[in-house]
């Protein structure tokens, strides 16, 4: 083999390990995992937006206007850090990251570490769209997940969209909670 050969195998093993290393792996979670294991459940409109670094991390906080609080172990939570954004003329991206729009109405199953940082548990999988669909009343939907996702195995999985009626998401998340006291 020549150098260049060697050369260009290198190169691309490399870019293929630096792609590895950048991917975002998730796991799948079930609506019953997000509904145990969020510190709080809130059904919001998204007011507006500012970001923020934390060490090497760039991260979007939306301010929110909770409509209803389906689940919560303290005051309500008006703010969510998505990772991503934009701030001193850096744009980080990361990804399965939930994508909010200002204006829009969401459920948010919500995780606050101890950090305080409140964050969208399982990235995309725990932000749910509200939307007026004909006659049946609001509709809860999220599209299925583009990143890699693990079963509780490690196995690869593949995830789909999931879309309900909000007033039976709103009655799984409370039957869940009653049966968990």
């Amino acid at each position: 083999m020549n150098l260049w050969t060697r050369f260009v195998i290198s190169s691309a093993a490399a870019t293929a390990l630096v792609a590895a290393l950048s991917a975002t792996t998730l796991q799948q979670l079930t609506l019953d995992d997000m509904i145990q294991k969020s510190t709080a459940i809130v059904r919001a409109r998204v007011t507006g937006s500012h970001s923020s670094v934390r060490g090497t991390d760039i991260y979007t906080h939306f301010q929110l206007q909770v409509l209803e609080t389906w689940k919560s172990s303290g005051p309500a939570t008006t703010e969510v850090a998505v990772p991503g954004g934009v701030a001193n003329g850096i744009r980080q991206m990361v990804g399965g990251a939930p994508e909010l729009k200002p204006g829009q109405e969401y459920v948010l199953f919500l995780w606050t570490g101890r950090s305080g940082l409140t964050q969208v548990i399982g990235l995309s999988q725990g932000l749910f769209k509200v939307s007026e669909e004909g006659s049946g009343g609001a509709v809860a939907q999220r599209p299925p997940a583009s990143e890699l996702m693990l079963d509780p195995s490690g196995l690869p999985v593949q995830d789909g969209p999931v879309s309900m009626q909000l007033q039976d998401l709103r009655a799984r998340v409370l039957q869940a909670l009653g049966a968990a006291k």
